[in-house]
């Protein structure tokens, strides 16, 4: 079975945005790239991503191709246009005539904005993982760009697997941050014990005594505990003070 270009760009594109579980992601990149596959696919002038959060908009990309434009028309859709549309409802905003919208004085600021940039068209569909919406991919297309019947499903596919990238990416980071505290943690204990048993052994006390002192030495100083424990066993003078001056535990 033989596959068109379209098809094996639009695999290869698919691919790409899975590929999220990455320590060097870069968000604003990774937008760029998905507004870029969406230009390259379609008959489109340029494509841009906005992400919405609380129902405002909190970051806006736009394809290396015409990157001024799909910035300006995202810009201009603060008072209304097809990204809050479709991120309101959750649901694509099918192909728009930006002459007729602008007659029935619909989206009035993007729509105008649009006109200058000789854009005929315009569509969105929503960024969704499932109930969770991020914000929507919006695509511009120009006057004389010959019809696509199966551009918004397209567009709504390449949507999905973003969404599905930028959630994966969020579980990951979480991960990794969760496992850099437990890490710490653990360290943390691990040297908290080790002063202990340091102290014990030079004091010949047991010990949970030395590890009284460590933490009222600790409270008295408004340190961490671990700081305290890190002093110990590099030898820091001041530790010293840990047992006052008959010999018994501060």
């Amino acid at each position: 079975m033989q596959h068109s270009t379209r098809e094996v760009r639009l695999a290869a594109a698919l691919v790409e945005a899975a590929d999220t579980l990455t320590d060097g992601f870069d968000t604003a990149h990774y937008l760029q790239r998905l507004c870029d596959h969406c230009v390259e696919l379609l008959p489109a002038r340029a494509a841009g991503v906005m992400l919405i959060d609380g129902g405002r908009a909190v970051s806006l990309a736009g394809s290396s191709r015409r990157q001024d434009v799909a910035l300006d028309l995202l810009a201009a859709q603060h008072d209304g246009g097809p990204c809050p549309d479709s991120y309101g409802s959750g649901r694509p905003v099918p192909p728009v005539s930006i002459r007729a919208a602008h007659e029935d004085a619909r989206w009035p600021r993007f729509t105008e904005r649009a006109l200058a940039h000789d854009i005929a068209t315009t569509f969105a569909v929503p960024l969704r993982r499932r109930e969770t919406l991020l914000g929507a991919l919006n695509v511009f297309v120009p006057a004389g760009a010959g019809r696509d019947d199966a551009g918004l499903r397209l567009a709504q596919a390449l949507a999905d697997a973003a969404a599905l990238g930028l959630h994966n990416q969020r579980a990951y980071a979480e991960y990794r941050t969760l496992a850099g505290q437990l890490q710490e943690a653990l360290t943390s204990r691990v040297r908290v014990e080790q002063a202990k048993g340091m102290l014990a052994e030079r004091w010949q006390v047991p010990a949970d005594e030395a590890f009284v002192a460590l933490r009222r030495f600790a409270r008295r100083r408004r340190l961490p505990l671990d700081r305290v424990a890190r002093d110990v066993l590099a030898g820091t003078p001041e530790t010293r003070e840990l047992r006052g001056p008959s010999g018994e535990s501060a």
